[in-house]
């Protein structure tokens, strides 16, 4: 999987809105390799899509075609300001991974990361997950260097992920999430409320 994540702000939520939706009715049929899209924009209007394609040569082709190029000019009219893009093929998945079910996600963005000491982590929580967090319905991880991760996780609604967040974990998995906080101490959370998923 090769995903692209683009980011900024935006005052102009609905007419994005509008031009992802017409992307997908008009441009959609033409992307060879497209998985899916997952986007929205926060409370603060920090607009934020993240990007599915089979492989970095399918999104090259989709971003060569004269209608994306015309599309995209529409879309990028949309952002205040600089606009930031990131790639990468080193893409996970748990649970389920992504899902057009979920009734809100969170982007969590960390720096500093151990790799292998949160993979070890994941093994652990995955297993209890459906017990755990049934609130969770699965997560797409893209690793943007050695120790540099997005974390885009899908929930089935923003209370059920808030009341799942404020339980204790069993004793079993107590330092589990002990040491998966720390791990991830360096976070910075990015709230879709409502997101947007193709």
């Amino acid at each position: 999987m090769f995903v692209q994540i683009i980011e900024g702000q935006t005052s102009d939520p609905a007419r994005m809105k509008a031009l992802m939706d017409r992307w997908t009715d008009e441009l959609r049929p033409g992307a060879a390799g497209f998985l899916g899209t997952t986007a929205g924009v926060t409370d603060d209007g920090r607009a934020i899509a993240v990007v599915r394609f089979e492989s970095a040569a399918a999104a090259a082709a989709n971003s060569e075609r004269a209608e994306q190029g015309t599309w995209w000019s529409e879309m990028a009219a949309c952002y205040d300001g600089e606009i930031s893009f990131t790639e990468s093929d080193d893409v996970e998945t748990m649970l389920a991974g992504g899902s057009d079910d979920a009734g809100f996600v969170q982007v969590m963005k960390s720096a500093a990361v151990d790799r292998s000491l949160l993979a070890r982590l994941d093994d652990a929580f995955e297993s209890a997950a459906p017990t755990i967090r049934p609130d969770i319905i699965g997560s797409i991880r893209i690793w943007t260097d050695a120790a540099s991760v997005y974390d885009v996780t899908y929930f089935t609604s923003e209370a059920e992920a808030r009341e799942g967040e404020a339980k204790d974990p069993p004793p079993e998995l107590a330092e589990v999430m002990h040491d998966f906080e720390s791990v991830m101490a360096s976070t910075e959370f990015i709230d879709l409320r409502h997101p947007w998923l193709f």
